[in-house]
């Protein structure tokens, strides 16, 4: 496998950073950057830890020609990727607390390991508790998809960053399990890896059953929650999983953002012909200033997330009627 780190990999051109992963070979992880400076979202950080991990774990080798004289890599470092990587950077580094407001590379095999991830990420991120609600939403969502669903040999890969001049916080997180499509087809039909994405977008529809809303465990409601605080916020949300990626774009400014529960009616770009990630990686961005709001949106989206199920359940039990 290989994965290549370019000098801008963000989720606006989140495409550009997919299309030069390769997937081939399971026991060897060839990992490179550009040299220079670096920036990348955290789903780009996530996605070489989940893989490094898992090759790692295979008995297999991770390979890098890092430079410990290149800025990006003492990056890399404070975000612990070359930890996971296994490679010694050649730095000598005092760590000081994250002032930078961040959530370097986090393993996440259970529920218990996430519940401690959610408790020591608010001080973490230097964050008001109200500030910290959307964020320890969206994470939990997001971790606990994979716990439930994913079959993750790595369990979740989790990493985040906080810009403090945008009040814009990344999130990333990457597993190497079945992905999405193998996950759905099990109680919902998915010709493809996109048609998979798309239902596990739609609200009410889960992997764990065939029933529309889901049961008491799984309503089926997280990634319809997530893409839905973006779209709240005008942030671009990324989902990638086997061959394909739905990436939301930004929503018109000034404009009421509108919750679409049919993910085909978004404004956002779809791939089919990627290289195949055999798990799921997630990227968002959201606004840590969308806080005051937050209460408010989430009744938007129950409402809009029961109005959906209803009517799905309403046609699908819907009896024919004879002339």
């Amino acid at each position: 496998m290989r994965i290549y780190f370019p000098n801008s990999g963000y989720l606006q051109n989140f495409g550009g950073f997919a299309r030069r992963w390769d997937p081939e070979g399971e026991d060897t992880l060839e990992f490179s950057m550009k040299q220079g400076y670096v920036s990348v979202h955290p789903i780009a950080i996530a996605m070489a830890a989940a893989a490094a991990q898992y090759v790692r774990d295979r008995g297999g080798s991770v390979v890098t020609d890092l430079d410990a004289s290149d800025s990006s890599v003492r990056y890399l470092a404070r975000m612990k990727l070359t930890d996971v990587l296994g490679v010694d950077p050649g730095l000598e580094m005092i760590e000081h607390a994250p002032e930078g407001r961040f959530i370097p590379v986090t393993q996440v095999m259970d529920q218990a390991a996430l519940n401690t991830l959610i408790v020591e990420m608010v001080p973490l991120l230097h964050a008001a508790p109200e500030e910290a609600a959307p964020i320890k939403y969206l994470v939990t969502e997001l971790v606990r998809n994979v716990i439930e669903h994913a079959a993750s040999p790595v369990g979740a890969m989790v990493c985040a960053q906080y810009y403090a001049e945008t009040e814009r916080l990344s999130v990333g997180v990457a597993d190497m399990g079945i992905g999405i499509r193998k996950s759905i087809v099990r109680f919902h039909p998915a010709e493809n890896d996109l048609a998979g994405i798309n239902l596990a977008l739609r609200p009410g529809v889960t992997g764990a059953t065939g029933r529309l809303g889901g049961n008491s465990q799984n309503a089926g409601a997280g990634l319809f929650f997530t893409k839905a605080i973006a779209r709240a916020s005008r942030n671009f949300f990324v989902v990638y999983s086997g061959s394909a990626m739905f990436k939301l774009l930004k929503g018109p400014a000034g404009r009421p953002q509108l919750l679409m529960p049919d993910p085909s009616a978004d404004r956002a770009t779809r791939d089919t012909d990627l290289p195949v990630w055999p798990g799921t990686a997630i990227g968002i961005d959201v606004n840590v200033g969308l806080h005051g709001a937050f209460a408010d949106l989430l009744s938007d989206i129950r409402k809009a997330y029961s109005l959906d199920v209803k009517a799905k359940n309403k046609a699908q039990f819907r009896r024919p009627k004879f002339t």
